[in-house]
């Protein structure tokens, strides 16, 4: 209840079956459960977002590859009457969701090795209204896509080193692995993207992707020995650590 409805409703008992619902709650918590596997809400673009077990947690941090991707797709919606963007790694459909809510002209493909996280993804939605935009799809990274030439590409992957996962904090071990592991270094799912965006991507087409903290240099080299991309740009999270990268191809002339 929000304030207003405590204050009318301040007589009403509270049923004994959520009295156990709640501290089966407390429990939880106790075993470093994330208090949203509990509640099966978290907040992500202003926007309501269904989560539990089976997929990662939306983070404030993940908003600024949005906005960066909606920035974008604002400049470029002049010339483009129907922006086609791929979304890899989908999880919870916070990403591809929150750009279905924020960019009219727009129409998503999302994909996620995982088939509960796509039915997470699927409910999301659904319930922000946004089900007609997005086609989400059951793929091995690019395996399975149907079409090509997208204006953008964007993906917030599995980039944590697989020794380190044990060494983060008991809420961060309860959220999926999959959804963490990035391989012995943290970037075999970045060398996958980079390697292969470019035959999806259209003529001018942008690959925006976040990454952690320690990242940029190695994955602007990898931008650099696959020759596909002609631009390399970071952008700094609110912390002021490396947090996006946004990677160009070169216009052709037709």
């Amino acid at each position: 209840m929000n304030k207003f409805e405590l204050v009318i409703n301040h007589t009403q008992e509270i049923s004994e079956e959520k009295i156990q619902y709640f501290y089966t709650g407390l429990e939880k918590i106790k075993n470093n459960v994330p208090i949203q596997y509990i509640t099966n809400h978290q907040e992500f673009m202003k926007l309501d977002f269904y989560v539990d077990e089976n997929v990662l947690i939306p983070q404030p941090d993940t908003e600024i590859l949005v906005e960066e991707v909606i920035k974008y797709a604002k400049q470029i919606s002049r010339v483009t009457t129907n922006l086609q963007i791929l979304d890899l790694c989908t999880g919870s459909g916070a990403i591809a969701i929150s750009l279905a809510k924020y960019i009219p002209n727009c129409e998503i493909i999302a994909t996620d090795v995982s088939q509960k996280a796509l039915q997470v993804a699927n409910i999301n939605a659904e319930n922000n209204l946004v089900q007609n935009k997005i086609d989400f799809i059951k793929s091995d990274m690019f395996e399975g896509i149907p079409k090509k030439d997208f204006d953008i590409i964007v993906s917030n992957p599995p980039y944590i080193e697989t020794d380190t996962i044990s060494k983060l904090s008991q809420e961060v071990q309860n959220e999926p692995t999959l959804a963490l592991d990035g391989g012995i270094d943290g970037l075999d799912f970045y060398r996958t993207i980079i390697d292969d965006s470019h035959t999806y991507l259209s003529n001018g087409g942008k690959l925006f992707l976040e990454i952690g903290y320690n990242q940029k240099n190695a994955l602007f080299n990898l931008a650099k020995e696959s020759t596909f991309f002609s631009d390399c740009v970071c952008i700094k999270d609110l912390s002021g650590n490396d947090r996006v990268i946004i990677l160009g191809t070169p216009t052709k002339s037709k």
